[in-house]
């Protein structure tokens, strides 16, 4: 049905040549649009022709066959019949072209290309050529970054013929109309232009438990022994609109659009639509809009700009309302199956605007004065075949049809769904000795406006979902700890992203070491790599404007306790100093320099750092001799610590 009804719109031109008995009648099959049987007739008449003696004819066979399988998208099929006219000297160097396409379709885009330069080194003008040499080089770059859209064959829903044109119907979407060439069509006689049996309208419909069933023949006096199907429904979803090609033996198919009516579970015999009083051009793929304001269609009348056009007309006046929807849309090529999503964007598809090949799906958001923003919807919703004929249910998913991979050209039913970047950042909450902090109150904000707030588990950690792109703000607190606060960006690539980051809260009740501050030996001067560490404890304080702190200042058990309480005062100083410098008013610091009266206790984080030292134990100096050389340095260098302590949490600047 799809074969049908787009290939009867492709067809704009009539075919002339030497004819023999046999060649006269693949022209009339062929003119009445019965491709399939007009390619076996053709095949035959080329098989008789003697390769030498009848090289014109054969080159003019060979190009007719061509269009033939092209038209039943046969694209590997028509690439040899195009090249064998080419061999055979045919002189139209539309077969260049068109040969160019059917490479294009099969995904053979470098060659594709050559043959799209060698045509317009003849027609230097031609969009679609131009067009398509674009598109091959797109496919290629979509090729490597496919977006972020998952598409399955809809086994379900696929009969061994073609199968296509899903629209979901329905408030809760749970019914699946579809045209279908299944076998269970009505009537026995195959299809002149396909080759198979015409197409019926079947739905299939979710069970009880929300699962998809098969397809069967709708009910009703709906579906008869002509092609029927591409359907669109009225808002409250008691008009049908559909496609219907109605066939004369001794006329060509004509496409139109019909409606019919339902009542219960049954669909009444389809009635013609008119669209406007006009028996020469062909009128199909109907799509209403959500609204029910304008129906949709595609049509090859004459005011388009190529093949077929999209249009549009009121369906409360029709009278006056007839639009077509400009060059932005339409183009020289077949822009068909409109689709108007709840939003209002116009989804389409189009073998005129640069593209994979075949048909390809559009979206194009609506602008002022008839004007749209064009964007493809690139790999994998499109492929080097057709692409056509989509249907949204909730969300950003639904049904599409394709002919991707089949030699045969016909059309599958496939499901898609939009899997978004997903950006996550965890974490965790733990005081200065690495012990978790739960219940600890994690905010975050970003500039994008969003506001989250998360409770630490036991164990201490969150997690957040985040937007692409946003500079975030986060700030962590817990009761008898300070706040820290920390803030990052996240990424903007198509991949999702997890970040993670460690809140180190200090505790209000405990020492918190300050780590990496350095001196040189027997001296006090901070050396230069102490900064990064300090600039920390700022952001601390800054965060935490009523604290006031204690700075205490240890050294190892080498000296005397005179000396040391000397120099770790000093140290002590120079660490004050320093946070003076950089705005925090010396009356929130106290130094304080306690030498070597006070080792250090391992910790749950030492032991981690330090296994040799068990949790708990006191880094005393009689405990230190007993260890080994390089162990003793180790325990020195613990003790020798800066380390801060709250004092109050009460201070008010003056």
């Amino acid at each position: 049905m799809k074969r049908t009804l787009y290939i009867l719109f492709a067809l704009g031109w009539m075919l002339t040549g030497c004819r023999s008995a046999k060649l006269s009648t693949a022209d009339e099959q062929f003119d009445r649009g019965e491709y399939y049987d007009a390619s076996v007739t053709y095949k035959k008449v080329y098989n008789k022709l003697k390769a030498k003696e009848e090289r014109d004819k054969r080159g003019m066979v060979a190009y007719k066959l061509g269009n033939c399988y092209r038209l039943l998208n046969m694209s590997s099929r028509a690439s040899a019949a195009y090249a064998n006219a080419r061999r055979y000297g045919y002189p139209d160097s539309t077969a260049t072209l068109y040969l160019a396409q059917a490479l294009h379709r099969q995904g053979r885009y470098t060659a594709a290309i050559s043959e799209y330069e060698a045509y317009l080194a003849k027609v230097p003008t031609d969009s679609l050529a131009i067009k398509g040499i674009a598109g091959c080089r797109d496919a290629v770059e979509w090729a490597k970054e496919p977006t972020r859209y998952e598409v399955k064959y809809a086994k379900l829903m696929n009969s061994r013929r073609s199968d296509f044109a899903p629209m979901l119907y329905g408030a809760d979407f749970d019914q699946l109309y579809l045209a279908s060439t299944t076998e269970k069509a009505l009537g026995d006689k195959k299809s002149e232009i396909t080759g198979m049996k015409n197409a019926d309208i079947f739905v299939a419909k979710k069970n009880e438990q929300g699962q998809w069933e098969r397809p069967e023949a709708v009910e009703g006096e709906l579906n008869t022994e002509f092609d029927e199907g591409i359907v669109s429904f009225s808002p409250d979803g008691q008009t049908m609109y559909l496609t219907k090609a109605r066939r004369d033996p001794n006329a060509s198919t004509s496409v139109e659009i019909y409606t019919a009516q339902r009542s219960d579970a049954q669909w009444s015999a389809a009635q013609k639509f008119e669209v406007i009083p006009d028996t020469l051009s062909t009128f199909g793929h109907p799509a209403v809009s959500p609204d029910g304001e304008y129906l949709y269609f595609a049509s090859n009348m004459p005011g388009g700009y190529g093949g077929n056009d999209i249009w549009r007309i009121s369906l409360k006046e029709k009278t006056g309302s007839l639009l077509n929807l400009g060059p932005d849309i339409n183009t020289a090529g077949n822009d068909d199956f409109p689709y108007i999503h709840s939003d209002g964007t116009l989804y389409f598809s189009s073998d005129g605007h640069p593209g994979m090949g075949g048909l390809d799906i559009f979206k194009a958001k609506p602008l002022a004065d008839n004007h749209w923003q064009i964007e493809n919807m690139r790999n994998p919703i499109n492929s080097s075949g057709d692409d056509f004929g989509i249907t949204f249910g909730r969300g950003d998913e639904g049904f599409f049809t394709s002919n991707r991979g089949d030699g045969r050209g016909y059309d599958h039913i496939y499901s898609f769904a939009y899997n978004p970047v997903k950006v996550t950042i965890e974490g965790s909450v733990c005081d200065v000795d690495e012990e978790p902090v739960p219940g600890a109150i994690i905010r975050i904000v970003g500039d994008d406006g969003t506001m989250q707030k998360e409770v630490a588990r036991d164990d201490g950690t969150f997690r957040f979902a985040l937007n692409q792109g946003v500079r975030y703000v986060m700030l962590a607190g817990a009761k008898g700890y300070l706040n820290q606060r920390q803030e990052f960006e996240s990424d903007t690539t198509n991949e999702d992203a997890n970040y993670w980051v460690d809140f180190v809260l200090p505790a209000i009740n405990k020492p918190s070491l300050i780590e990496n501050v350095y001196y040189d030996f027997d001296k006090a001067d901070l050396r230069p790599e102490t900064v990064t560490a300090l600039d920390e404890l700022v952001k601390v304080l800054n965060e935490n404007p009523n604290v006031t702190i204690e700075m205490a200042a240890h050294t190892d058990r080498w000296g005397s306790d005179e000396y040391n309480v000397n120099l770790s005062n000093r140290r002590a100083e120079s660490v004050i100093d320093y946070l003076v410098s950089k705005g925090i008013s010396r009356d929130r610091l106290q130094p304080h320099g306690y030498g070597k009266t006070m080792p250090k206790t391992v910790t749950k984080r030492i032991n981690r750092l330090y296994p040799q030292f068990p949790e708990g134990t006191v880094l005393d100096e009689a405990y230190i001799k007993g260890l080994s050389e390089e162990d003793q340095d180790a325990a020195d260098q613990i003790n020798r610590r800066t380390e801060f302590q709250v004092l109050s949490l009460t201070y008010q600047m003056n």
